[in-house]
């Protein structure tokens, strides 16, 4: 079976953000707000909530619906619940000062799991619902002796590019209560708290945690087999405490020797299979740096486990080594006890630096583009402004060097093994953005879900340390937007092939909102290890319970499932372009006069409607025939109607 590559085309239409009548977040209504505006501006519904009532566990209703329509939201006077849920504290006349409609007086609302503001003056009344989740920080502005309007409030600073400011009166004595409230329910584990999503009790049709089930997807991928094998040396994580329980590894590697091989790996992160081609057997392989050190060790097990990597792939006698750190980068770490394989070393092995930057360099650079696209826009200096930040040109690298990696294994039938420093960052963006330009499996909503739990959470992707949930320390060094640059590479690949991908960017702007809410406990910790000892499946939801019981939201109405195709996404600067509707999807004056997602619901349903015309067509043709077969004398023919995508 011959794979057919498919090369980007660039569309010249610009990306916006979702619809306004469908904010962008999701769960209790995520960070968007809604607005009654002037005619300047754009008015956008209410967020969407989830149900606030009971719901038995042992039925689950079927006109449940978790998206509310905005007008019921903008009824409530109070904030809506949801299960498990609690107000905490209440300020009135409170005045959030909006940088694109000016000042809105209102009641502000703390609960555990939201801050909630509601305007009192505006018909449709403005509201604005954030997830306490998504605070970085929260600061006091002025003190008793600040005179000026509106200079007595707290600015509230958050992770998903925003920047929110509320004046108090001076003399209501709100202010203190609000903040101390928002302290204490906003960073839950710095105050020896839980995160909300323990206390989140809503009921779905689906039990999101057996989405991903480790046996049935390398069972997918023909494994077992002849080279490899399904090792469950890591049973009890010993041998690697960031690796999930089963492994897949080269077949007839005695368990001794795969743990001289973990030994000689920082972290004890040894190569392990992340994904098989199906006909030429190459392989894309995981793990984390060698630790060579300033002596330059060798390990002659490890050495001897990358030929037999190499070995089980027949067609060819090579095998690739991609370090994702810069050359720079590898030699330094030498200093530290790690290092990069020797070509010396490692007999027909050929080592490729990707110069991606480690996850300090990654936290400036998203650090500079909020200053230029939040709240306001330099227009005159728009272009040069987007240069300094370099976050495009990160982007570019990541996405380059999947596309070498993929490129290798699908052209040139060659094994790869991927690797940075510890194999959790850099290492899971390159080979999951590479499988999913090989496998188109990824490429749907199923397999999305499915790479995110296997790539980035069983191989122990630090969630917690690089978004820091429920933690007050917004200047930790381990925070980085590792995972924000993963999705935004895929956005640009959707960009590239917009019929390719079965969901939408509505999709991955939910997944993004709920990296940060806590509503959910797919994305918390930051190993397969700890979640387990923590029976987070037992004691929260999983994201994907509450994604797979609305895909209609999430379909992509263009999707055309070629299964044996290969995506070669041009990764140059003049085909990538920044995420509007993402990055700037709080400005209304960057929204589209035209809600698109209503757009897409209608595509689908046209779609639908088309595809059932198509097989009624084809039943009456096949009866037909079969009729004239039977009056001519001679046997029906056999006709198998075609599957026609329209």
């Amino acid at each position: 079976m011959e794979k057919s590559a498919s090369y980007g085309s660039i569309s010249s239409s610009q990306s916006l953000p979702p619809s306004g009548s469908r904010p962008p977040s999701t769960g209790s209504g995520g960070s968007s707000a809604s607005s009654s505006v002037s005619e300047q501006s754009v008015y956008h519904k209410a967020d969407t909530v989830m149900s606030s009532e009971s719901v038995s566990s042992a039925d689950f209703s079927s006109d449940f619906r978790v998206l509310r329509d905005g007008n019921k939201l903008a009824q409530m006077e109070e904030a809506p619940l949801l299960p498990g849920e609690s107000m905490k504290d209440m300020a009135k006349d409170v005045t959030y000062i909006c940088p694109f409609i000016g000042t809105v007086r209102g009641t502000l609302t703390v609960t555990n799991y939201r801050l909630y503001f509601k305007s009192l003056e505006r018909d449709p009344p403005f509201i604005l619902d954030v997830p306490l989740g998504v605070i970085s920080r929260v600061e006091k502005i002025g003190g008793a002796s600040s005179r000026g309007e509106n200079s007595y409030g707290l600015e509230i600073f958050s992770k998903d590019i925003r920047t929110i400011r509320f004046a108090h009166k001076q003399e209501g004595h709100t202010r203190r209560s609000i903040f101390e409230n928002l302290m204490k329910y906003a960073f839950p584990t710095s105050n020896n708290l839980t995160l909300f999503a323990y206390d989140y009790k809503e009921i779905f049709p689906e039990n999101g945690w057996k989405v991903y089930d480790p046996i049935t997807e390398y069972k997918r991928m023909g494994l077992p087999n002849e080279s490899w094998t399904l090792s469950r040396i890591n049973e009890h994580y010993e041998l690697c405490d960031t690796y999930p329980t089963i492994l897949v590894v080269p077949e007839n590697v005695p368990e001794d020797e795969l743990k001289k091989v973990a030994a000689f790996r920082s972290r004890g992160r040894l190569p392990v299979l992340s994904w098989i081609h199906p006909e030429s057997q190459a392989t894309v392989t995981r793990c984390s740096q060698p630790l060579v050190g300033m002596s330059g060790k060798r390990s002659k097990d490890d050495e001897k486990f990358l030929q037999i990597i190499m070995d089980s792939n027949a067609q060819s006698h090579k095998i690739f080594i991609f370090d994702a750190r810069p050359s720079v980068n590898a030699v330094a770490n030498k200093a530290k006890g790690g290092g990069y394989e020797s070509e010396d070393a490692y007999q027909n092995a050929e080592l490729v630096f990707l110069d991606i930057h480690n996850i300090h360099v990654m936290r400036e650079s998203l650090r500079k583009l909020k200053e230029i696209v939040y709240p306001n826009i330099e227009e005159s200096h728009w272009l040069s402004n987007l240069e300094s930040t370099h976050w495009l040109e990160h982007i570019k690298l990541i996405l380059a060097g999947a596309l070498r990696i993929a490129d290798k294994v699908e052209s040139g039938k060659t094994s790869v093994v991927v690797h940075c420093s510890d194999g959790w960052d850099r290492t899971a963006q390159l080979t999951s953005l590479s499988m999913i330009m090989l496998d188109s499996y990824y490429r749907t909503i199923k397999g999305f879900e499915v790479l995110i739990e296997k790539e980035w959470l069983s191989f122990g992707h630090r969630f917690q340390l690089r978004v820091g949930h429920g933690d007050r320390n917004h200047t930790d060094a381990d925070r980085s937007p590792v995972f924000l640059q993963f999705i935004d590479c895929v956005w640009q690949m959707t960009r590239q092939f917009p019929t390719a991908f079965e969901f939408n960017e509505f999709f991955l702007i939910t997944i993004l909102d709920h990296l940060y809410s806590c509503l959910f406990g797919t994305f918390l910790l930051n190993s397969e290890q700890q979640r387990i000892n923590e029976g987070l499946q037992k004691s929260t939801i999983s994201l994907w319970a509450y994604v797979n019981s609305q895909l209609e939201e999430f379909i992509n109405p263009l999707y055309v499932n070629y299964s044996n195709h290969v995506l070669y996404p041009v990764a140059s600067m003049r085909h990538l372009e920044l995420w509007i509707g993402y990055y700037i999807r709080w400005n209304p004056r960057m929204r589209p006069q035209e809600p698109i997602h209503q757009r897409y619901k209608e595509l689908l349903a046209k779609r639908t409607e088309l595809q059932k015309k198509v097989e009624e067509l084809q039943r009456e043709f096949s009866n037909r025939s079969a009729s004239s077969s039977e009056k001519a004398g001679s046997p029906p023919r056999s006709i198998t109607p075609e599957q026609t995508v329209v």
